[in-house]
């Protein structure tokens, strides 16, 4: 059975992710064929914008599927996971320069590699189920496919809140954070494919849009400035342990669980960007320089073994919180020379 469906439909081309036993987590052969058809139909005169969405109702794309990833690199084949990577990595480059609108139609759980495929399209489309969120410092990795572009971007220090701690971001939320643009009711949804399809033209979003429901993480947003105001992971875990809200307990408890190499690189990460990055490759290029180290210097195999593998929930990380050093991160960070991301 495929795992992705791409068309010309009317006067849109389509692809739609078939894996929602799998919640459509996104395979390698998934965005290679998903870049085929972009590439087909950027010059294709019949294609005025281009529908992505996923069937089921769980999951637009949960994230990617790194189990074989994890199976090849704990077998000392890291080479697999660095293809992967930067064809991914190309493709999520290619979303956000794409020459035609590129409507998202995003519900349930966007999460890692669902951000990638439909957080950088022009028109970013989420309804009521959806919950987005950046957990990869949960496995040991960073925020990647372009996340920590919308990261970096995204108001006072919520970027570094969403990363730290894979905060759920319900559609409002997502839409203040700048992970999506429109907020649409999903039983209107069908309609305004049709109408994409029929007529090429994107206006049917506007006129079917409504305001998105109030999220928290918005109405916390000075709270959340102040308590990561350092940028620094030992003062944020002390000023999450000082506060007493909600809200800082419950991202204290994911700092601690989280691996803290992964947390600090994170950080310096989008402090290299800064708050207002204009570029994306500029930003995968950085996450490639990790993701290209992270099987042998970080603690990504021990994080999927704990996580999704044995789901032990128990992963030994390499160091404490407390103990990260600075040229550890560095060297994650450091240029790649003749093996940088070619895009």
């Amino acid at each position: 059975m495929t795992e992705i469906l791409t068309r010309k439909s009317g006067r849109a081309g389509h692809i739609t992710l078939t894996r929602p036993k799998a919640l459509n987590a996104l395979s390698w052969e998934m965005c290679l064929e998903a870049e085929r058809a972009l590439d087909a139909w950027a010059a294709d005169p019949d294609v005025a914008l281009v529908i992505l969405d996923a069937e089921g109702e769980r999951a637009f794309c949960a994230g990617g599927d790194i189990a074989e990833m994890y199976r090849r690199g704990l077998d000392g084949d890291v080479d697999f996971g660095r293809r992967f990577w930067a064809d991914e990595y190309r493709m999520n480059a290619k979303l956000a320069a794409y020459p035609k609108p590129i409507v998202a139609f995003m519900h349930g759980f966007i999460m890692g590699g669902g951000v990638g495929l439909g957080g950088h399209c022009s028109h970013r489309v989420v309804g009521e189920s959806a919950q987005v969120a950046m957990p990869e410092c949960g496995i040991g990795f960073v925020p990647d496919v372009g996340g920590s572009y919308l990261l970096a971007q995204a108001p006072g220090r919520l970027g570094a809140h969403l990363a730290l701690t894979a905060a759920r971001m319900g559609p409002g939320d997502a839409i203040h954070a700048g992970f999506a643009d429109l907020f649409v009711p999903e039983a209107s949804w069908s309609l305004v494919k049709e109408r994409l399809m029929e007529t090429g033209e994107t206006s049917a979003l506007e006129e079917a849009a409504r305001p998105a429901p109030a999220g928290p993480l918005a109405a916390a947003q000075g709270e959340i400035d102040a308590l990561y105001a350092s940028g620094d992971l030992v003062a944020i875990e002390a000023a999450l342990a000082q506060a007493e809200s909600d809200l800082a307990q419950a991202a204290l408890k994911q700092v601690r669980r989280n691996s803290p190499l992964s947390m600090a690189t994170t950080l310096e990460m989008l402090a290299r960007l800064g708050p207002a990055p204009d570029d994306i490759r500029a930003a995968l290029a950085q996450e490639y320089r990790v993701a290209h180290r992270i099987m042998q210097q970080g603690d990504f195999l021990e994080g999927v073994r704990a996580q999704l593998i044995d789901k032990d929930r128990n992963p030994q990380w390499s160091l404490p919180l407390d103990g990260v050093p600075p040229e550890r991160v560095t060297a994650l960070l450091a240029p790649l020379g003749e093996d940088e991301l070619a895009l």
